[in-house]
């Protein structure tokens, strides 16, 4: 009985032990949840009044810009349309011109119709004499453009310069004393850092969004000649264009450039212009209007691998292989030719095409370069004077020059490239794509716009820019041009008549 009982005793003592344990427990824990969800809660209020701080700052720079153009069309009888009405790029947001694809609407054609056409994105203050950093498809074929600062009535810009092959603008107010953005080293930016974008998005001003840098250095996409852009999932949407995409300064890191969609909408990429690199190209359209660039006058790809072992050399070797020398141009003087591979230049390695191809434009027309390359397996050395860049359209047709007949049509083109199929949903075919319809031209009343690609010219398949203008020129003498062209889900046969003179 008293050893039951003692026990007994034992067994009461431990449970009440546990007891007092697990009610201690029970009652510190919610107090230490408490503790780390204030803690939690004042880092989220801290970033929140930075984010508050930046907005403070640097919305007063930031303007809205409404392009104005005056555009004609002539309609044919509808029956004649095979896509639907003329389609102009003007009102369209870059993005939606090469990502973003668009059931065609139905109109009611006219014999003839001018029309006023607006478009609507941002911009940002860098001086405090009113100079305007913003993109060049914004503003680069507007008849006027007008500039709105904070609460201010609109004012009419000067475009003192746009550069199509960076897709960077720069438009100027009249002003004293205006608030301006400082401009920070975008090459110190690091993946993973939180940037915050500010625009005029669908018409709302100063919209404020933030993210972090995705990736830095993407290309590839054949939007611009020149790609080193900053990749980032803060929200960019329609309008957000030509507006600033800051750091955790209030400083300038980018020019918010476009975005990759399926719904037309933001899902998460969007791109920006590297601010060093916009720079550069600001202080040249500033003092002259225009950017000069050097010119070697080459197609190349990047070396690969598979690219180097086919060419007899380590698969570990960096550079750039020549696949075209233009005739006549700066490499072909200087006895470059395909195959060669550029290993070195200016005393320099060569790794990415991208960054070799920006090491050349910044250089002045004239200069003398010495460049490595391997011929052969064997490296050899080679001076180039460097040429003046040639316009976009010409470097794309691969050294020649739009045909007469394709601008009477109004029709720009350039062969599509692997990056450029696999973007735009061209994957597996061969073509040249439509980059540019010149409004009220038989191109546009026939309803071919930009990102529709071509695969025939009189039953005969085209697969670069040599051939199409080949075909259209034979087909002019013969009096007919008869295109097969596909916009992504169906193809469709374009005739187009030449204009009478």
């Amino acid at each position: 009985m008293e050893m039951n009982a003692m026990r007994h005793k034992k067994n009461l003592s431990r449970h009440l032990v546990i007891s007092i344990l697990f009610t201690g427990l029970v009652l510190t824990l919610p107090l230490s949840a408490l503790a780390e969800d204030k803690e939690s809660i004042d880092t989220l209020r801290r970033m929140g009044n930075a984010f508050a701080g930046i907005a403070e700052k640097a919305s007063p720079a930031v303007v809205g810009i409404k392009a104005e153009k005056t555009v004609t069309f002539e309609y044919p009888a509808i029956e004649d349309w095979p896509f639907g009405s003329p389609f102009d790029p003007f009102g369209d947001d870059l993005f939606d011109r090469f990502f973003r694809r668009r059931s065609p609407q139905r109109s009611t054609p006219q014999r003839r119709s001018e029309q006023k056409q607006t478009a609507q994105g941002s911009g940002f203050i860098i001086t405090g004499d009113g100079y305007i950093l913003t993109s060049t498809h914004l503003v680069g074929e507007a008849d006027k453009v007008f500039v709105k600062v904070g609460e201010k009535p609109e004012v009419e810009a000067t475009v003192k310069g746009t550069d199509p092959e960076s897709d960077v603008a720069v438009v100027k107010i009249e002003g004293d004393n205006l608030p301006y953005l400082e401009l920070a080293d975008s090459d110190a930016l690091s993946v993973g850092e939180w940037v915050v974008a500010i625009g005029n998005p669908f018409g709302l001003s100063h919209t404020i969004t933030a993210g972090i840098v995705s990736a830095k250095g993407r290309s590839g996409f054949g939007i611009t000649s020149y790609e080193d852009f900053i990749q980032t999932d803060a929200a960019i949407n329609p309008g957000n264009s030509g507006g600033p995409l800051l750091n955790l300064n209030g400083e300038v890191v980018g020019i918010n450039t476009f975005i990759i969609s399926r719904s037309g909408g933001f899902m998460g990429i969007g791109f920006a212009i590297p601010i060093n690199m916009a720079k550069e190209i600001y202080q040249e359209l500033r003092e002259s209007g225009k950017v000069v660039r050097g010119y070697l006058g080459i197609l190349y790809k990047e070396l690969t691998p598979e690219l180097a072992e086919a060419l007899g050399l380590e698969e570990d070797t960096k550079g750039v292989v020549i696949n075209q020398v233009m005739e006549g141009s700066p490499s072909d003087k200087a006895g470059l030719k395909r195959y060669d591979v550029i290993v070195e230049f200016e005393g320099r390695p060569v790794e990415k095409g991208t960054e070799f191809l920006n090491r050349v434009s910044k250089l002045e027309p004239g200069t003398k370069v010495q460049t490595v390359v391997l011929r052969d397996g064997k490296p050899k050395k080679i001076t180039v004077t460097l040429g003046t860049r040639p316009p976009r359209d010409e470097i794309a047709s691969g050294g020649r020059p739009s045909s007469d007949i394709t601008e009477e049509l109004g029709l720009t083109v350039r062969t599509l490239t692997e990056d450029l199929a696999r973007q735009l949903g061209y994957e597996g075919q061969t073509g040249v794509l439509v980059v540019r319809v010149e409004s009220g031209s038989e191109a546009a009343r026939k309803g071919l716009r930009p990102g529709m690609l071509i695969l025939e010219v009189n039953q005969e398949p085209v697969s670069n820019t040599t051939e199409f203008y080949d075909a259209v020129e034979k087909g002019a003498e013969k009096g007919a041009i008869l295109l097969a062209v596909s916009d992504g889900t169906s193809t469709f046969l374009v005739p187009l008549k030449m204009p009478q003179k």
